[in-house]
């Protein structure tokens, strides 16, 4: 019985172990595997493989029962994730329902979330920056949360490397703010959106209007061919799974290369319970994971550990990883962890129309979405009474109106031959948020979920300064749009719950100093020398950016060191 236990637990012990297979956990394992490390990748949900699982790729709109609409019935029972603009018919097999996984709401915030191979790889918006010193500066120049542990110059490297790999389309602007990358050709502005950038650049010249930088790719270079990758199609129906690869996703990309090495064992429905540390040998040891078919608790084990389960599931992670050296989580001296949990401002938009240009129309359709205003308050003084500043997305156009006016044959021929209607125009917000120590998650002491792990209670709300900012977004983009010419413009400041931008950070911050944060300058943790923290929960802030190419660049950096420091011994 002694060997049959030794063999078993050899079976189960690996150079490295990857929690998680989304944007951040992909990155790793692609990295550690080729790197030559047997690496065992967790996953809570199931397999969805490239193509193959991807059911309502090529499906056209009459063949969803419901026209690609959610029912209402489903709608009622879903209201957090429903809220999400890709959850339809086409996408709603990735997304978690609301019942799968429950939370407690402290305060209101809207978790989306996908459990499966490559998470929410599958979901995202694509939109791809890289931050500046002007990002990884703000807590030091503004005297919030704590300094970042990096700069750019740190980052800059890695953020090529990973651009190459992925595929990132862009144009090369020349702006401080927002550095240039290792693009693809960019996505050109259609004519109103040139036209906007015109008018913003001759009155507004330190507002910039530029094309948005995305994953997809525009031009497949020789490394995206090897990956098996084809030119995006653009066909914008990225939230069914991509076929062609044409968008950066896990499941295309990361997950198949890490595969081909020999080196990764993947294994879905593997819920994480907690990570094992052992206090004699002062290191983690392993993870504990819940099978969620058998609900069986199994062990496995790795020199090294990579936790990258998404932001809020990776704070629950390590909260639920007690022991007497730890009994407030791993890695907890500081009691910071769980804390500082801080989100991106999408409440609100404006709307308008233009009715010049009319002698133009588009034709096919535009993965990046349109053009992209990069931040531009408070960049080189502070000149507003609120921290920070806001990204803002802008984009244009122009729509077929059926007449259905009269009858018989003439409404017939209005029906089938549509007028060309103005253009629409419209921007939203995406607001830098500061931590707050209030703006936490933590464990219930009193109510577990499916697979007995207590259920995680979130408590992160707006504050002042996210309303002042709001108001100046507001105002800014009236200003901007009334000065193009455009009418019946239209503010949307309605309210909506944090949560929904899906851009969640923080909770494990790096910092220069281990009392105050959880994670040294390569997101190693302070107190745990072998685990890591590269996905959104080890923000110190949030900037404007979109923030998944941050964690890309993160996870590729923060393996290279560790792997340094293994042959040194040290891990």
């Amino acid at each position: 019985m002694a060997n049959l236990n030794i063999d078993s637990e050899k079976n189960r012990t690996y150079d490295a172990i990857v929690i998680g297979s989304g944007i951040s956990g992909g990155w790793s394992a692609k990295e550690l595997c080729e790197k030559g490390l047997k690496t065992l990748v967790l996953e809570r949900g199931r397999d969805v493989q490239h193509i193959k699982d991807y059911p309502t790729t090529n499906m056209m709109p009459w063949e969803f029962e419901h026209r690609n609409e959610m029912p209402y019935q489903v709608k009622a029972e879903n209201p957090i994730v429903s809220k999400c603009y890709a959850f339809h018919e086409d996408a709603a097999h990735f997304f978690v329902k609301d019942k799968e996984h429950p939370y407690i709401q402290e305060k209101p915030f809207d978790w989306i979330r996908g459990y499966q191979v490559g998470g929410k790889s599958l979901l995202w918006a694509r939109q791809t920056q890289r931050w500046s010193d002007f990002d990884f500066e703000g807590p030091a120049r503004d005297g919030f949360a704590v300094d970042w542990p990096i700069r750019y110059a740190d980052l800059a490297p890695w953020y090529a490397y990973v651009e190459k790999f992925a595929g990132i389309a862009g144009d090369h602007d020349g702006l401080p703010e927002l550095p240039d990358g290792e693009f693809l050709p960019g996505y050109p502005l259609n004519i109103v959106e040139k036209y906007f950038k015109e008018k913003v650049q001759k009155k507004f010249p330190e507002r910039k209007v530029i094309s948005a930088r995305c994953a997809h790719l525009s031009k497949p270079n020789q490394i995206h061919i090897e990956q098996g990758r084809v030119q995006c199609q653009n066909r914008v129906l990225c939230q069914r799974g991509c076929p062609f690869g044409g968008y950066f996703s896990s499941n295309a990309t990361t997950i198949p290369w890490a595969a081909k090495t020999g080196n990764m064992t993947l294994r879905p429905h593997s819920v994480v319970h907690s990570i094992l540390y052992d206090e004699q040998k002062g290191k983690a040891v392993g993870v504990r994971v819940i099978d969620t078919n058998t609900k069986e608790e199994i062990d496995f084990y790795a020199k090294v550990i990579f936790v990258n389960a998404a932001a809020i599931n990776t704070n629950l992670i390590l909260l639920n990883s007690k022991s007497n050296r730890f009994p407030n989580g791993l890695g907890n001296d500081s009691g910071v962890l769980g804390k500082y949990v801080a989100f991106h401002n999408y409440s609100a938009r404006v709307y308008a129309e233009y009715e010049g240009l009319l002698d133009y129309t588009t034709e096919g359709r535009n993965p990046a979405g349109g053009g992209y205003i990069p931040r531009f308050r408070n960049l080189h003084k502070q000149e507003t009474d609120f921290l920070r500043g806001y990204a803002a997305g802008f984009g244009a156009s122009r729509s077929k109106e059926s007449d259905r006016s009269g009858l018989g044959l003439g409404l017939k021929d209005n029906l089938l031959n549509p007028k060309q209607g103005i253009w629409q125009v419209g921007s939203h917000m995406m607001g830098e948020t500061i931590p707050k120590e209030s703006g936490m998650v933590s464990l219930d002491s009193s109510k577990t979920d499916d697979w007995g792990i207590p259920l995680l209670k979130i408590a992160v709300d707006y504050d002042e300064n996210d309303e002042k900012m709001k108001k100046d977004y507001i105002a800014v983009m009236t200003e901007m749009f009334t000065d193009a010419g455009f009418t019946n413009i239209r503010p949307d400041t309605h309210w909506q719950a944090p949560g929904l931008d899906i851009h969640e950070m923080g909770g494990v911050r790096m910092g220069h100093d281990p009392k105050t944060s959880v994670l040294n300058k390569w997101n190693q943790m302070h107190a745990v020398k072998n685990v890591f923290v590269t996905d959104g929960a080890c923000m110190t802030s949030t900037s404007t950016q979109n923030p998944s190419l941050t964690y890309m660049a993160f996870s590729a950096r923060s393996v290279d060191y560790a792997i340094s420091e293994m042959k040194k011994g040290n891990i």
